[in-house]
């Protein structure tokens, strides 16, 4: 792909070979990029000159590699994603040059410590969860194979929310990531893109006698991009990421201002920017659902129209398309790319119907991250025809199709016919974006073995069954270069050092480590890197939250998402038991491992449930930890605003990884995955990718308990009564009596009513059901960790063995399955 304009100052030619070449580099950049001399600049000011130089050897590399694909004509990728969870982009981009040490001396030189500037450094507020950071891995190592691609995605003024927590409450403020300036970023506001919305539709008839149809806008907005560069690993090649902003076509009323209303003259200006204003806007009311949609089709508006637009030839054939352009949905967030793809061949293009539905059905395939019905998205039809009436127009004309389709296959099922519609009727009149996507993609595939089955089986079973080639696999990977190579530095150390170079980008190499697993040195090497990784944290920890960690504890760590599937409240059911006993004599101090846990959530600001259960936590952290009966047995802590730069930290000093999900509903995971190459071992359900880390790291290095999906489903048929547990378990009722008593919310019992009231009469998630295994399992955690030497044994061969979910795996199974794109160009 192509960025359009170099910079005004031009790229530095190659990588620098001395420290000399770099200061000077840097210190221009300080004198003429920030204006002041080195003797007057502030940590910020050398951090953006820094920046800028990394980012100046880098240019030279993305306009090479962008002159190199002018020249091929070969299939591209472009990656359609609603996040991208980037991260802090200075140690990745001198990791990808090679620059780190030379970068560390020629600061040095200067009086800067490189350490005190990457705490200047803060992250793209870009994405939240796992559905973001799966994205930047896939860029990651997509440019690390040389594959082409362009990822496309919205630049978000703020991020979802910045979390702080007052007297134990989730509170939100604003994530102002951009408050003082991206230097990675590279704005091109002359490459405009015009986006419609709203209006109706007319009927004409063209020049050539057939019949069209024309979309009478109702308002407009522009799209501005912004180019992200996403360097391979140390091979020369730059991919390109481009996020758009929202912008008014007329952004200020100069005549409304002079009239004294100067609100409304730059109410336009407002309205516009709202689109790209926050990551995922609160859509409980009608005006956030509204506002959702802008969003999603604003941003795949604007990128289907740059890459026909801005990065093919003036004379390009759109009917050569699909042998330009992959588009991978990344869940349903970019569907409405579906029938804008079909807008632009049909209305502006002049496609025949049948022609541009072949083309638009070879251009995308999807990737369906979930398994929970309320995931799947769906657009009330009212929104739609009111807000795209064009695109709701093309959407019936392929629903009608595809049924056609069904009926044909299905003569006279109607029931199959209404549930496989596009087109819902219950609740409301609804666009299923998930029928969208499968209808109208190449190949649809899931993100673990267990849950592409499900997927087929169960969520998407009517449409596996028409089309079962359709379906496949292709489980979630990381890539190694951040969360190995970048964030634990002392285990890929001895990693090199034991089986040498070229491991970072080939990761199934970690399989020559397994032989050192029996070797008492090794071993050694490999407890002393998880206490350097520890005593990491702990400082970090401290400095950013004023948390003391205590010394000599198993770490235990539970960090996603907080959903009641992710069942954090069976993690707290865990720690109050064990509270429990001892404080009420039934467990010796002594018989218990010392333990601290630490967790680290986010609730959407809506959930309520999710943000009980963070208070809940927080309650108990605040209690147990000022308890002298259990000090030096059990901890708590719940570092505010968990991101990927605590992820780098934390995860590499973690003994256990908690990935407890309910069977069944996790479609992946992918910090299951960073936390075994770290060496921490798992306890977990047989789910999602847990499935696929089990069987390659082996039973006796994963602590497994609960039901498997189909139990869960025979107990669910069957009539799950939550309360049935809590009667007949003595010391799961003795911990739910105490959360209830309000011996954490400072005797308030109606503060822990809402979340005690709905384990015992609705537990949708089946936390009570599988407390008394989880509880087993914990208690061989204990006996396990007692034995120093085993279970180190088990954390190198879950390093060893934990290759596979490298995402450059991942990115050569969509490429030999679903893509069919050629690497290394």
């Amino acid at each position: 792909m192509e960025p359009s304009h170099p910079l005004a100052r031009g790229p530095v030619a190659s990588p620098p070979h001395s420290v000399d070449a770099f200061v000077k580099e840097f210190l221009r950049e300080l004198n003429y990029g920030q204006g002041v001399p080195l003797s007057r600049s502030s940590l910020n000011d050398q951090y953006l000159a820094l920046a800028r130089t990394v980012r100046g050897y880098l240019t030279a590399r993305w306009l090479e590699t962008a002159r190199k694909r002018r020249s091929h004509t070969e299939r591209a990728v472009g990656y359609l994603s609603a996040e991208y969870l980037l991260g802090r982009q200075l140690d990745n981009a001198l990791l990808a040059t090679d620059l780190t040490q030379i970068a560390e001396d020629a600061l040095h030189a200067c009086g800067i410590e490189l350490d005190a500037l990457r705490q200047v450094e803060v992250e793209p507020g870009l994405g939240n969860g796992g559905l973001g950071r799966l994205a930047a891995c896939f860029i990651d190592s997509m440019a690390t194979m040389g594959a082409p691609c362009i990822g496309y995605g919205l630049r978000y003024e703020y991020g979802i929310f910045k979390q702080t927590f007052v007297d134990g409450r989730q509170i939100e403020i604003p994530d102002n990531w951009l408050s003082m300036g991206d230097p990675w970023e590279i704005a091109h506001p002359e490459m405009e893109v015009p986006v419609h919305f709203g209006g109706h539709t007319e009927r004409y008839v063209d020049e050539a006698g057939r019949d069209r149809v024309k979309w009478i806008h109702g308002w407009d907005v522009l799209g501005i991009r912004y180019n992200y560069m996403v360097p391979g690993y140390q091979n020369g090649v730059v991919n390109t990421l481009r996020l758009w902003r929202a912008r008014a076509t007329r952004a200020f009323d100069l005549d409304i201002f002079n009239a004294g209303d100067y609100a409304q003259a730059v109410r336009s200006q407002t309205f516009a920017e709202n689109i790209s204003k926050v990551l995922y806007p609160e859509d409980s009311t009608p005006q956030g659902k509204e506002l959702r949609l802008q969003q999603q089709y604003f941003f795949v508006a604007c990128s289907l129209y740059d890459f026909i637009k801005h990065t093919q030839p003036t004379d390009f054939d759109v009917r050569d398309l699909p042998e330009r352009i992959i588009f991978q949905l990344n869940d349903t967030h970019p569907v409405i790319a579906i029938p804008e793809l079909m807008r632009l061949l049909v209305d502006d293009y002049g496609l025949e119907w049948e022609d541009a539905w072949g083309i638009t059905r070879q251009c995308f395939a999807y990737t369906c991250h979930t398994l929970l019905p309320e995931a799947l998205e769906v657009w009330p039809v009212s929104l739609m025809e009111r807000l795209l009436p064009r695109h709701m127009e093309i959407i019936y004309r392929i629903n009608e199709g595809f049924l056609d389709e069904v009926r044909e296959a299905y003569p006279g099922d109607e029931l199959r016919v209404r549930r496989m519609s596009i087109i819902g009727d219950h609740p409301e009149r609804s666009v299923r974006m998930a029928h969208l996507a499968t209808v109208a993609s190449v190949k649809v595939n899931g993100v673990a073995e267990l849950h592409s089955q499900l997927l087929r089986d169960k969520v998407l079973n009517d449409f596996a069954e028409l089309w079962p080639d359709k379906f496949t696999n292709v489980t979630n990977g990381v890539t190694p270069r951040r969360f190995v190579r970048q964030a634990n530095p002392y285990l890929s150390k001895l990693i090199t050092d034991t089986i040498g170079v070229g491991w970072v980008a080939n990761l199934d190499r970690l399989e020559e480590l397994e032989v050192y697993a029996e070797d008492e040195d090794f071993r050694e090497k490999f407890r002393a890197v998880k206490a350097a990784n520890k005593e990491r944290i702990t400082r970090v920890l401290q400095r950013r939250d004023g948390i003391a960690l205590p010394e000599g504890h198993l770490l235990d760590v539970m960090v996603k998402r907080l959903h009641e599937y992710k069942r954090q409240s069976l993690k707290l059911l865990h720690i109050v038991t064990l509270y429990d006993g001892i404080i009420s004599g039934r467990l010796d101090p002594a018989s218990v491992t010392p333990r601290t846990v630490v967790f680290g959530a986010k609730a959407a600001p809506g959930y309520r449930m999710a943000k009980e259960t963070i208070y809940l936590i927080n309650s108990a952290a605040t209690v147990i930890n000022a308890d002298p009966r259990v000090e030096g047995r059990l901890f708590m802590a719940f570092p505010a605003n968990y991101n990927v730069t605590l992820a780098e930290r934390l995860i590499p000093a973690a003994d256990l990884s908690e990935q407890i999900s309910l069977a069944g509903k996790e479609a992946s995971g992918t910090g299951n995955m960073k936390f075994a190459l770290n060496g921490a071992l798992t306890i977990g359900t047989d789910d999602g990718a847990n499935v696929e880390i089990r069987r390659l790291v082996g039973d006796d290095n994963f602590f497994l308990f609960g039901m498997d999906e189909p139990q869960v489903a025979e107990l669910q048929a069957r009539g799950y009564r939550p309360a049935d547990y809590y009667e007949t378990n003595e010391n799961l009722r003795s911990a739910i009596n105490l959360i209830a008593s309000g011996h954490f919310t400072g005797g308030d019992r109606d503060a822990a009513g809402l979340f005690v009231g709905d384990l015992l009469s609705n537990d949708a998630f089946l936390a009570l059901a599988d407390y008394q295994s989880y509880m087993d399992a914990q208690a061989r955690v204990e006996a396990y960790y007692a034995d120093q030497e085993a279970w180190t044994k088990s954390a190198i061969l879950n390093v060893a063995r934990s290759g596979y979910f490298s995402s450059d795996r991942s990115m050569r199974d969509y490429i030999d399955r679903i893509w069919h794109v050629k690497t290394g160009v």
